[in-house]
Parts: structure tokens; C-alpha cells; sequence
């Protein structure tokens, strides 16, 4: 006989749960602003701003499947209700099974709903640009920083995102010295801004002939892509902007041209570079995007009213205690020290399976 008693109990929980999110969704809001936003996509004149077309277009499909996610959720729990009544009825316990299977189902997609209520910050939804650095533990280093390219990379091809590699200097024995890429999709920023900090990796050195253990360090940085109608106020005195051959991959004509861009903010020595896009305006552009978001989040960092106000020498990431640490060896262990949580398939981790990570850090923040 079914527990009915403890199933009201779950149902009674989820639908709290679903109600809580209604109210941070604040689901009415977006159903008017989905009206208001087709109201204008009606007008004759829509089109005249293409870009701005776009972007409204992209904001409307995003808020209507925010809309149908939370609606699926109602209509779960609805289907769940539906069947509990029909186990009783027919008195069959067979149906027990698909009755917890899809509890465990709504009480995940509940889950990662609540997830993205977190992800509010202004930049959350915008795109991300990371660039790793290789760095204490020499070749260990470079191999770690590119074993770290490709981890976030299988993340991102995993979460549907897409990725473009922006800039890398390799090392023609082992590893990248630097890379940097962009991931383009919704939320990109608000997944990945965790992952900033100083990455730790403790394993059997392949390139020790005495097979010792070694410990090596590379630190990612992540910023925001800012959307082109977001403007900063930078001097142009205040920029050197040099180019070069792009080193790595891209064909004859990158090679032959100087195509790669480098651009230095004199005042704060904030240095980003761009080689991979396909000429020297592109990669300038890209740059420039990179430029602006590294000097808004310092002037917020700084608490300062103006980007003329910021002075200094700024590298990619302060060095110091690492954030998360990936142990090969003499165990298997990922554990990231701000939240404390520790997975044991780290193969897992390298290949990608980075979302407890990222939604425990999530949760973290807003305590």
C-alpha cells in the first residue's frame, strides 16, 4: 500500500518550493514584459534598428522559456498528483516506481530552476571570456593550464555553449603558457564567474624521470562580454595597441599578416591581446571588449567613480590561495575550498562536470 501520508508530504514541500519560485521569478512581471516587448516587435518601425531587433528578440525567447520551464514544473506536479490517485484506485503498487522516479525528476528540475533565480547580477547573462595562465611548477604548469583549456571547453560543449579560442601562446615542449576564450550563451558569465581564482593540481609528474610528485598552479580569470551598446570612457592616449603574427593555429593568412592585436591600458597596466579572429579590425574589436570589462571590474572593485581614477600594475589574477584543488595522486579528490564540497571521480571533473561545482558556488554567494 502506498505511504500516502509521506507522498501529500513531498507534494506539499514541491509545491512550496514551486510557489517560492514564482514569487523570485516574479512571473507576472515577465508575462507583462513579454507583452510589452511583443507590442513593440509589432510595430512597423522594429526592424529599422537591426541590432536592436535582435536583441530584444533574443531577451523575448529567453524570458518565454523561463515562462514554460516554471509552467512545466506546475504541470509535473499536477501529472504526479494525477498519479497517486490512480495507484490508489487500482490499489497497484506497481505504479509506486514510475510515482518516485518522478518525484526525483521534479525535485531536480525544481533544483535547477532555483539555481537560475541566482544567477541576477548584471552581467550574469552575457557571454564570458576566460583566460587561464599557467603558473608555479614549470612544464607540470603548462600541461595543467591546458588541461584545464580543455576541461572548460568539454563544459561548454556539454551546457550547447559555443566556444571560440581567442588567443593561445603554446610551448613547443609541453602545455600552453596562455589562453583565452570565449563562451557565447545565455548565463555563460553567471556559470563560470566562480571559476576565477587559482587552481591547484597534485599528481606524478610525467615529465619527472624519478616519477615524484609534484604540485602546479594556473589561474583562470573570467569577465563578462559586454553587450556593444554598453559604452566605457577610455582616453585613446591611454591605450598602446601593437600587432603581431598570430602564433598559433589559423592558416596562411594569418600567419603572413599581422593580424593579432595587443592592447595595454597605460595608466593601470592591464594588457589583453586577440589573434584568432579572421583579420586585424576583428581582433582589435574583440580586444577592446576584453579591455572594457577587466577595467569596469576594476573600478568596482576599487569602489572608484571613474575608469581615469584607477592607477596601477594589475596582472590577470592576484596569486594566493587556491580555490579548488585536483588531486591525482596519492588519491583521487576535486575539492573546492570556498563551499567544501569534494567529488572523487575526478575523470569526470577533466571531462567536464563542472555544474555541482558551479551551483554550489552559487549557493555559497547568496547566504
Amino acid at each position: 500500500m502506498l505511504n500516502i501520508q509521506e507522498y501529500n508530504q513531498r507534494i506539499d514541500e514541491m509545491k512550496n518550493s514551486i510557489e517560492e519560485l514564482r514569487a523570485s521569478l516574479d512571473i507576472a512581471k515577465i508575462e507583462y514584459k513579454i507583452q510589452e516587448q511583443e507590442k513593440k516587435m509589432s510595430e512597423q518601425n522594429f526592424w529599422d534598428d537591426n541590432e536592436k531587433a535582435q536583441s530584444l528578440l533574443q531577451e523575448n525567447k529567453m524570458l518565454k522559456e523561463s515562462i514554460e520551464e516554471f509552467e512545466n514544473l506546475e504541470n509535473s506536479l499536477e501529472d504526479i498528483n494525477v498519479l497517486i490517485e490512480l495507484a490508489l484506485e487500482e490499489d497497484d503498487l506497481s505504479l509506486e516506481k514510475e510515482v518516485n522516479k518522478s518525484i526525483e525528476d521534479l525535485d531536480s528540475d525544481i533544483d535547477k530552476m532555483k539555481i537560475k533565480t541566482l544567477l541576477n547580477g548584471e552581467y550574469d547573462k552575457n557571454n564570458a571570456i576566460i583566460s587561464l595562465h599557467a603558473g608555479t611548477g614549470g612544464l607540470d604548469a603548462q600541461d595543467w593550464a591546458k588541461m584545464l583549456l580543455r576541461m572548460y571547453t568539454r563544459w561548454a560543449d556539454n551546457k550547447g555553449y559555443k566556444v571560440d579560442l581567442l588567443d593561445i601562446i603554446a610551448d613547443p615542449e609541453a602545455g600552453i603558457k596562455s589562453a583565452t576564450l570565449s563562451v557565447e550563451g545565455i548565463n555563460a558569465y553567471g556559470y563560470l564567474k566562480g571559476e576565477k581564482g587559482v587552481h591547484r593540481l597534485v599528481r606524478i609528474s610525467p615529465f619527472d624521470t624519478s616519477g615524484k610528485r609534484h604540485t602546479s598552479f594556473a589561474s583562470i580569470d573570467v569577465l563578462p562580454e559586454l553587450d556593444d551598446n554598453i559604452n566605457v570612457d577610455i582616453d585613446p592616449s591611454d591605450l598602446k595597441i601593437d600587432t603581431y603574427r598570430a602564433s598559433g593555429a589559423g592558416g596562411q593568412h594569418v600567419n603572413k599578416t599581422e593580424s593579432a592585436v595587443r592592447i595595454t591600458h597605460i595608466p593601470t597596466g592591464v594588457v589583453v591581446q586577440c589573434q584568432n579572429q579572421r583579420s586585424q579590425h576583428l581582433n582589435k574589436d574583440k580586444a577592446m571588449k576584453m579591455l572594457m570589462a577587466k577595467l569596469i571590474e576594476l573600478k568596482e572593485l576599487e569602489q572608484k567613480e571613474k575608469i581615469e581614477d584607477i592607477q596601477g600594475e594589475y596582472s590577470q589574477i592576484a596569486w594566493g590561495s587556491q580555490i579548488r584543488s585536483y588531486v591525482f595522486q596519492p588519491y583521487k579528490l576535486v575539492k573546492d575550498h570556498r563551499t567544501n564540497l569534494d567529488i572523487g571521480n575526478v575523470q569526470s571533473v577533466m571531462d567536464g562536470n563542472l555544474d555541482p561545482f558551479m551551483n554550489e558556488y552559487l549557493k555559497h554567494t547568496k547566504k
